[in-house]
């Protein structure tokens, strides 16, 4: 008797061992793009308050020079 002589079909037994095989993980695209998004918006906001941002030191034109 040879050792594959089976009532089962090989065909519909590998078509059953591949449902029943555990799903590849899919990978999400959005939080990428959130976050991307998120760091783009801060930059922006950012460089905004740097160039809006009043000066630290403040020297007035209209002063007259100290004399010694």
């Amino acid at each position: 008797m040879v050792a594959t002589d089976s009532l089962l079909d090989p065909a519909q037994m590998q078509r059953a061992r591949a449902l029943l095989a555990p799903r590849k993980p899919v990978e999400r695209l959005w939080p990428s793009i959130a976050a991307a998004a998120l760091l783009a918006v801060s930059a922006l906001v950012f460089a905004t308050a740097m160039i809006l941002a009043p000066p630290l030191l403040v020297e007035h034109a209209a002063q007259e020079p100290a004399v010694e």
